[in-house]
């Protein structure tokens, strides 16, 4: 099949060729008989090269993926006996038309279908292209027009039967697709300026039909189809439709694509463009032009494209908020003009065009498609039931696409932690802007927390491990739209243990902490603090994190009457919240000192509430104990003494690391006298009352 492929595609190299020729050949009588000492009968031997093509070419007309031509081929000689030169014209004339009745069509006629060249259009073309095509031709354009060897409208006016004078207009393809460059100085009139064919329009119709350099230097191209998920599949369906319906409009419909996956968006496009036997590019946002005459090029040239190469083009703008006014206006100025097959990726909002625009809604993969996905992608020497744990596992609390998730499996190793880890950090980059991730390293044993506190924090932990047997296996997906997540609120005063809580459960599921950092979320300006929260989210449920939102009443806090428009916009912030929070499906812990302080609305919306009590004698014994790292040398210390002052864990932790740096400056140990002093100034530091007759 491929020597027949290569057998099919050299036939139209020479079909080409020898229309080439004897276009060319043609249009050197047209250029002699226009020049003022045209001879009588003589013979005429004319051979042309065609310049070596520098790489093989790719998407030939009429074919796809194609190799070139052999470098250095050469259009066929002509050679004619000339009796007169009518007779010689009208010879030549009837060669070309016979050329041209090849099939596949040759390079150039293709094009002028393609682009909507008429005749005369497509003899101006050829007119140039010559120029580049045959060394002989400036010296016989400048013999036919009286100086000048390079073509010019006027030229083409008198050289070429049935001229139409609105061949040049802006409007029209040899301008408008610029597959003629202008040199117009000064006041020269446009019908004396020189024209130059484009050089990739000079490479096309040697049969070279590479895309133009210009545009490479801005798109990629995607050359794998990424795996999409079944419930995917109807959107790519839909895509079609649409495209096919539109097919024979002026100008195809923008396909915006929402959804909160960029991947999942990104393959619907792939998976629709190849069905329709497009190859898809993707620009960055990043890597659009700016300026208004930049924009009109790219759109013009990749018009071009379009037409001569079977292409479409997709554009990611989820971060269209994050890159600045100049390119989301140049982005919509862009989408303004005709490109073709055209897709765009976004977040949620559908962006507001005015040219003819389609929507389509593009969810994850399920949690059961993600399940099956996993348990295909891991390694079959792994055992059915640890192949199925593993599944469950990854499945219950990561959200993947189908690309990410075989790509993950496919770098792992037969070890779920390899997975597991790399599912866990692959939101890192996104969360680390907008959050504090804090190294979990404390565990239960190191909890003093009374027995009702305890149970609560295990249930939490447990919960989140049995989310997808109860979602999924057991059914609960199905019955519930919202509150798929866990929520939590940590309500105890300040170094009561909650920060210390957190970490444990993040430590028990081997999940990323994130605090919240306040001063990256919350934003000054309208729309910008629902934005981050957005990213927040959506990064943490991709990655499995836990969010921490500590001091949450500073976030969380009530809504108020509405005085003015700060107080509107504030409301509007924590009406958000409610509802990303209750959207949320992983486990937000809030911690507030402030419990009455919290909007009614977010204590309905939790699923715990654990109490952190000031901790009496016996705990802060406990705690007393667990204060000073193993490594720290000290004498007998009487912990059930040091229990009796009211301190929380957090401010027994301060005393006894101050303790152990006023040991090891004085080169001693940690004694009794060294940690009631540090007791005295943490109560004063608190403003509690000392009693020194309980220090002596």
């Amino acid at each position: 099949m491929r020597d027949a492929a290569h057998t099919g595609l050299d036939r139209w190299a020479e079909d080409n060729n020898r229309y080439l020729a004897a276009s060319l050949h043609w249009l050197r009588l047209r250029l002699r008989q226009m020049a003022p000492s045209t001879t009588a009968a003589t013979t005429v031997t004319e051979a042309v090269p065609v310049p070596a093509a520098s790489t093989p070419a790719r998407g030939w007309f009429g074919r796809k993926d194609a190799n070139a031509p052999a470098q250095g081929s050469v259009i066929p000689q002509l050679t004619h006996q000339v009796p007169a030169h009518a007779d010689l014209l009208n010879a030549a004339a009837a060669e070309r038309a016979s050329a041209s009745l090849a099939e596949p069509a040759p390079a150039l006629l293709l094009m002028a279908e393609r682009l909507g060249l008429g005749a005369f259009e497509t003899d101006v073309l050829l007119l140039c292209a010559a120029m580049e095509l045959d060394p002989s031709i400036p010296a016989l354009i400048s013999a036919a027009q009286g100086g000048g060897g390079h073509p010019s409208f006027a030229l083409a006016l008198q050289l070429f039967d049935e001229p139409v004078w609105d061949a040049l207009a802006p409007q029209r393809p040899l301008r408008h697709l610029r597959l003629l460059d202008i040199n117009q100085p000064g006041a020269t009139p446009l019908t004396a300026a020189a024209l130059r064919a484009d050089e990739r329009i000079v490479n096309a119709i040697k049969g070279l039909n590479l895309m133009d350099e210009r545009l490479t230097a801005l798109v990629k191209r995607c050359d794998s189809l990424p795996p999409i998920a079944p419930s995917q599949a109807g959107n790519v369906e839909a895509a079609i439709e649409v495209l096919r319906t539109a097919s024979g409009e002026m100008a195809l419909p923008i396909m915006q694509l929402l959804g909160r996956d960029r991947g999942s968006r990104f393959a619907v496009a792939a998976h629709a463009s190849t069905a329709l036997g497009r190859h898809l590019y993707q620009i960055a946002l990043e890597s659009l032009p700016t300026q208004r005459a930049e924009i009109e090029t790219f759109a013009r040239l990749w018009q071009r494209e379009s037409f001569m190469l079977p292409v479409s083009l997709y554009i990611e703008a989820e971060d269209l908020d994050a890159v600045g006014a100049d390119i989301a206006s140049a982005l919509h100025m862009l989408l303004g003009h005709p490109l073709g097959m055209v897709f765009v990726g976004l977040r949620e909002a559908p962006l507001r065009l005015g040219a003819t625009q389609w929507t389509g809604e593009v969810a994850l993969p399920s949690a059961a498609e993600q399940h099956a996905a996993w348990y295909e992608a891991l390694p079959s020497a792994l055992e059915e039931q640890e192949r199925e744990h593993q599944a469950t596992a990854l499945s219950g609390h990561f959200q993947l696409n189908i690309e990410q998730i075989h790509s993950i499996a496919a770098s792992a190793s037969t070890r779920v932690t390899d997975a597991w880890h790399v599912c866990r950090d692959l939101s890192l980059s996104r969360l680390d802007t907008l959050a504090q991730r804090l190294e979990p390293k404390a565990r239960w044993e190191d909890l003093v927390l009374g027995e009702e506190a305890t149970t609560l924090l295990r249930q939490i932990a447990g919960q989140v491990h049995e989310r997808h047997r109860v979602y999924q296996e057991w059914g609960y997906a199905e019955r519930m739209n919202r509150g798929l997540g866990i929520s939590a609120l940590f309500a105890g005063e300040s170094g009561t243990g909650k920060t210390m809580a957190a970490e444990v459960i993040a430590n028990e599921l081997r999940l990323h902490l994130f605090r919240i950092d306040l001063s990256s979320v919350v934003s000054k300006y309208i729309g910008e603090t629902e934005k981050n929260l957005r990213r927040l989210f959506d990064a943490a449920e991709q990655g499995g994190a836990i969010l921490f939102f500590d001091e949450a009443d500073a976030l969380f806090g009530k809504r108020s009457e509405v005085k003015d428009s700060h107080d509107r916009y504030a409301n509007i912030e924590i009406n958000y919240l409610l509802q990303r929070m209750e959207a949320f499906s992983g486990l937000a812990i809030l911690a507030t000192n402030m419990k009455s302080a919290l909007d009614t609305a977010f204590m309905r919306r939790l699923r715990f509430v654990v109490n952190f009590q000031f901790p009496g004698p016996v705990e802060r014994a406990r705690m007393w104990r667990n204060a000073l790292a193993p490594g720290v040398p000290r004498e007998d210390l009487d912990y059930d003494r040091l229990a009796r002052f009211g301190l929380s864990g957090g401010n027994i932790h301060s005393v006894a690391l101050n303790a152990a740096f006023a040991a090891a400056g004085n080169g001693g140990t940690v004694s009794m006298p060294l940690l009631m002093g540090a007791v005295r100034t943490e109560l004063r530091k608190l403003e509690k009352p000392v009693n020194e007759a309980e220090f002596r």
